[in-house]
Protein backbone atom coordinates (compact mmCIF):
# COMPACT_ATOMS: atom_id res chain seq x y z
CA UNK A 1 0.00 0.00 0.00
CA UNK A 2 1.73 3.23 -1.34
CA UNK A 3 0.81 6.53 0.17
CA UNK A 4 -0.92 8.67 -2.57
CA UNK A 5 -1.36 12.50 -3.25
CA UNK A 6 -4.45 12.31 -4.88
CA UNK A 7 -6.28 10.81 -1.79
CA UNK A 8 -10.51 11.43 -2.00
CA UNK A 9 -10.10 13.70 1.13
CA UNK A 10 -7.11 15.38 1.41
CA UNK A 11 -8.09 16.98 4.99
CA UNK A 12 -10.37 19.22 7.16
CA UNK A 13 -10.60 22.37 8.32
CA UNK A 14 -12.64 23.69 11.34
CA UNK A 15 -14.15 27.18 11.18
CA UNK A 16 -14.64 27.64 14.97
CA UNK A 17 -16.82 30.66 14.51
CA UNK A 18 -19.28 28.67 13.14
CA UNK A 19 -19.32 26.66 16.51
CA UNK A 20 -21.37 28.13 20.04
CA UNK A 21 -19.27 29.25 22.54
CA UNK A 22 -21.09 27.17 25.26
CA UNK A 23 -20.98 23.98 22.73
CA UNK A 24 -19.10 21.03 24.18
CA UNK A 25 -16.67 20.11 21.50
CA UNK A 26 -14.83 23.11 22.52
CA UNK A 27 -14.24 21.34 25.75
CA UNK A 28 -12.03 18.34 23.83
CA UNK A 29 -8.66 19.51 24.06
CA UNK A 30 -7.50 17.57 21.13
CA UNK A 31 -10.48 18.74 18.94
CA UNK A 32 -11.09 22.36 19.66
CA UNK A 33 -7.13 22.65 19.09
CA UNK A 34 -7.75 21.81 15.30
CA UNK A 35 -8.00 24.22 12.75
CA UNK A 36 -6.68 22.82 9.81
CA UNK A 37 -5.81 18.20 9.54
CA UNK A 38 -4.04 16.68 6.83
CA UNK A 39 -4.34 13.40 5.46
CA UNK A 40 -1.49 11.43 3.43
CA UNK A 41 -1.86 8.03 3.73
CA UNK A 42 -4.78 5.78 2.43
CA UNK A 43 -5.42 4.56 6.05
CA UNK A 44 -5.70 6.63 8.60
CA UNK A 45 -6.02 5.67 12.40
CA UNK A 46 -7.35 8.18 15.00
CA UNK A 47 -6.42 6.33 18.37
CA UNK A 48 -7.13 8.05 21.83
CA UNK A 49 -8.70 7.41 25.67
CA UNK A 50 -12.75 7.41 25.56
CA UNK A 51 -13.90 10.76 25.44
CA UNK A 52 -10.39 12.43 23.55
CA UNK A 53 -12.71 13.04 20.59
CA UNK A 54 -11.60 11.08 17.84
CA UNK A 55 -15.11 8.94 17.22
CA UNK A 56 -16.63 12.92 17.65
CA UNK A 57 -14.19 14.36 14.70
CA UNK A 58 -15.25 10.48 12.85
CA UNK A 59 -18.37 11.62 13.11
CA UNK A 60 -18.76 15.10 11.88
CA UNK A 61 -16.30 13.94 8.59
CA UNK A 62 -19.05 11.12 7.75
CA UNK A 63 -22.23 13.54 8.07
CA UNK A 64 -20.46 16.55 6.38
CA UNK A 65 -19.47 14.15 3.23
CA UNK A 66 -23.00 12.82 3.04
CA UNK A 67 -23.28 9.82 5.13
CA UNK A 68 -26.32 9.18 7.77
CA UNK A 69 -25.01 10.10 11.19
CA UNK A 70 -25.80 6.29 12.48
CA UNK A 71 -23.88 4.60 9.49
CA UNK A 72 -24.53 3.45 6.22
CA UNK A 73 -23.91 4.36 2.99
CA UNK A 74 -24.67 7.75 1.62
CA UNK A 75 -28.15 6.57 0.65
CA UNK A 76 -29.67 5.77 4.20
CA UNK A 77 -31.90 8.44 4.82
CA UNK A 78 -33.01 7.23 8.91
CA UNK A 79 -33.03 8.70 12.37
CA UNK A 80 -33.40 6.39 15.48
CA UNK A 81 -31.61 9.31 17.92
CA UNK A 82 -29.93 12.54 16.61
CA UNK A 83 -27.26 13.08 19.06
CA UNK A 84 -24.15 13.71 16.48
CA UNK A 85 -22.86 16.95 17.11
CA UNK A 86 -22.74 20.11 15.59
CA UNK A 87 -18.99 20.54 14.29
CA UNK A 88 -20.24 19.31 10.53
CA UNK A 89 -21.58 22.68 10.21
CA UNK A 90 -17.80 24.32 11.10
CA UNK A 91 -16.40 21.89 8.96
CA UNK A 92 -14.73 21.84 5.52
CA UNK A 93 -13.32 18.85 3.64
CA UNK A 94 -10.22 19.46 1.86
CA UNK A 95 -10.89 17.00 -1.56
CA UNK A 96 -8.10 15.20 -3.54
CA UNK A 97 -8.71 15.07 -7.29
CA UNK A 98 -9.41 11.36 -7.04
CA UNK A 99 -13.54 10.78 -6.65
CA UNK A 100 -15.27 7.78 -4.78
CA UNK A 101 -17.10 5.41 -6.73
CA UNK A 102 -18.26 4.13 -3.49
CA UNK A 103 -18.48 4.55 0.34
CA UNK A 104 -19.85 3.01 3.78
CA UNK A 105 -19.82 4.69 7.46
CA UNK A 106 -19.23 1.69 9.33
CA UNK A 107 -20.05 2.41 13.01
CA UNK A 108 -20.53 -0.32 16.06
CA UNK A 109 -22.43 1.72 18.17
CA UNK A 110 -25.64 1.91 16.13
CA UNK A 111 -24.52 -0.50 13.25
CA UNK A 112 -28.39 -2.58 14.76
CA UNK A 113 -29.85 0.05 14.05
CA UNK A 114 -28.29 0.37 10.43
CA UNK A 115 -29.13 -3.67 9.96
CA UNK A 116 -32.80 -2.53 10.51
CA UNK A 117 -32.75 -0.10 7.66
CA UNK A 118 -30.98 -2.30 5.69
CA UNK A 119 -33.84 -4.80 5.64
CA UNK A 120 -36.44 -2.19 5.13
CA UNK A 121 -34.51 -1.20 2.01
CA UNK A 122 -34.28 -4.51 0.76
CA UNK A 123 -37.79 -4.59 1.06
CA UNK A 124 -38.00 -2.00 -1.38
CA UNK A 125 -36.07 -3.36 -3.86
CA UNK A 126 -32.55 -3.84 -2.67
CA UNK A 127 -30.48 -7.15 -1.88
CA UNK A 128 -31.52 -8.82 1.35
CA UNK A 129 -28.46 -8.99 3.22
CA UNK A 130 -29.97 -11.05 6.42
CA UNK A 131 -27.54 -8.92 9.20
CA UNK A 132 -30.13 -9.52 11.70
CA UNK A 133 -30.31 -13.30 11.32
CA UNK A 134 -26.60 -13.34 11.47
CA UNK A 135 -24.39 -13.05 15.14
CA UNK A 136 -23.51 -9.42 15.68
CA UNK A 137 -19.41 -10.09 14.70
CA UNK A 138 -20.70 -11.90 11.27
CA UNK A 139 -22.96 -9.47 10.34
CA UNK A 140 -20.73 -6.68 10.66
CA UNK A 141 -17.94 -8.24 9.12
CA UNK A 142 -20.33 -9.30 6.23
CA UNK A 143 -21.43 -6.14 5.74
CA UNK A 144 -17.62 -4.42 5.13
CA UNK A 145 -17.38 -7.44 3.12
CA UNK A 146 -20.17 -6.53 0.92
CA UNK A 147 -19.16 -2.97 0.73
CA UNK A 148 -15.67 -2.58 0.21
CA UNK A 149 -14.72 -1.81 -2.92
CA UNK A 150 -12.15 -0.17 -4.80
CA UNK A 151 -12.01 3.30 -5.30
CA UNK A 152 -14.48 3.85 -2.01
CA UNK A 153 -14.26 5.94 0.81
CA UNK A 154 -14.60 4.11 4.45
CA UNK A 155 -15.14 5.95 8.01
CA UNK A 156 -14.97 3.37 10.46
CA UNK A 157 -15.57 4.09 14.00
CA UNK A 158 -14.41 0.99 16.49
CA UNK A 159 -15.11 -1.43 13.78
CA UNK A 160 -13.14 -4.28 16.84
CA UNK A 161 -16.04 -3.79 18.77
CA UNK A 162 -17.94 -6.75 17.51
CA UNK A 163 -14.98 -8.80 16.33
CA UNK A 164 -13.05 -11.76 17.77
CA UNK A 165 -9.13 -11.36 17.35
CA UNK A 166 -8.93 -13.43 14.73
CA UNK A 167 -11.99 -11.44 12.56
CA UNK A 168 -10.32 -8.40 13.63
CA UNK A 169 -7.16 -9.86 11.32
CA UNK A 170 -9.93 -11.02 8.65
CA UNK A 171 -10.79 -7.04 8.78
CA UNK A 172 -7.19 -5.93 8.74
CA UNK A 173 -6.36 -8.00 5.24
CA UNK A 174 -9.95 -6.51 3.90
CA UNK A 175 -8.83 -2.65 4.74
CA UNK A 176 -5.18 -3.71 3.75
CA UNK A 177 -6.43 -5.00 -0.05
CA UNK A 178 -9.21 -2.78 -0.93
CA UNK A 179 -6.72 0.41 0.25
CA UNK A 180 -4.07 -1.32 -2.25
CA UNK A 181 -7.44 -0.75 -4.68
CA UNK A 182 -7.62 3.01 -4.61
CA UNK A 183 -9.63 3.44 -1.27
CA UNK A 184 -9.10 5.40 1.72
CA UNK A 185 -9.95 4.88 5.28
CA UNK A 186 -10.42 7.00 8.26
CA UNK A 187 -10.72 4.41 11.56
CA UNK A 188 -11.23 5.00 15.31
CA UNK A 189 -9.88 2.40 17.18
CA UNK A 190 -8.44 1.11 20.44
CA UNK A 191 -7.37 -2.46 18.29
CA UNK A 192 -3.59 -3.36 18.30
CA UNK A 193 -4.48 -5.61 15.90
CA UNK A 194 -5.53 -3.10 13.64
CA UNK A 195 -3.24 -0.39 14.52
CA UNK A 196 -0.44 -3.06 12.78
CA UNK A 197 -1.49 -1.76 8.91
CA UNK A 198 1.57 -1.41 7.23
CA UNK A 199 1.91 1.72 6.19
CA UNK A 200 -0.89 3.51 8.25
CA UNK A 201 -0.86 7.22 9.65
CA UNK A 202 -1.50 6.85 13.32
CA UNK A 203 -2.80 9.97 14.75
CA UNK A 204 -3.53 10.43 18.95
CA UNK A 205 -5.67 12.45 20.27
CA UNK A 206 -4.46 12.33 24.02
CA UNK A 207 -3.21 15.06 24.94
CA UNK A 208 -3.66 18.79 23.97
CA UNK A 209 -3.11 18.47 20.30
CA UNK A 210 -3.52 15.48 17.99
CA UNK A 211 -0.03 14.71 17.07
CA UNK A 212 1.15 11.18 14.78
CA UNK A 213 2.42 7.99 17.14
CA UNK A 214 4.05 5.17 16.06
CA UNK A 215 2.55 2.12 16.28
CA UNK A 216 4.60 1.29 19.38
CA UNK A 217 3.76 4.22 21.13
CA UNK A 218 0.30 3.55 21.24
CA UNK A 219 -1.96 3.01 24.45
CA UNK A 220 -3.60 0.08 22.63
CA UNK A 221 -0.23 -1.65 21.94
CA UNK A 222 1.89 -0.91 25.49
CA UNK A 223 -0.73 -1.82 27.94
CA UNK A 224 -1.58 -4.87 25.95
CA UNK A 225 1.84 -5.97 25.45
CA UNK A 226 2.29 -5.03 29.90
CA UNK A 227 -0.75 -7.18 30.26
CA UNK A 228 0.30 -10.59 28.50
CA UNK A 229 3.87 -9.69 29.90
CA UNK A 230 2.61 -9.04 33.46
CA UNK A 231 -0.86 -11.04 33.42
CA UNK A 232 -0.11 -12.57 37.23
CA UNK A 233 1.21 -8.88 38.66
CA UNK A 234 -1.43 -6.88 37.34
CA UNK A 235 -4.25 -9.22 37.97
CA UNK A 236 -2.95 -9.36 41.71
CA UNK A 237 -2.67 -5.46 41.63
CA UNK A 238 -6.13 -5.07 40.07
CA UNK A 239 -7.74 -7.14 42.48
CA UNK A 240 -5.80 -7.29 45.71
Amino acid sequence: MEKSKALIIQGIRIDWSKIPEDNYVREIPAVSGIKTLEFSSPVTFFVGENGSGKSTLLESIAVQYGFNPEGGTKNYSFATYNSHSELYRALTLIKGTNRARWGYFLRAESFYNVATAEEKYSREGGTPQFLHEKSHGESFLATAQENFRPGGLYLLDEPEAALSPQRQMTMLMEIYECAKQGSQFIIATHSPVLLAMPDAVILSFDGEQIHPCQYEDTESYRITEMFINNREQILNYLLK
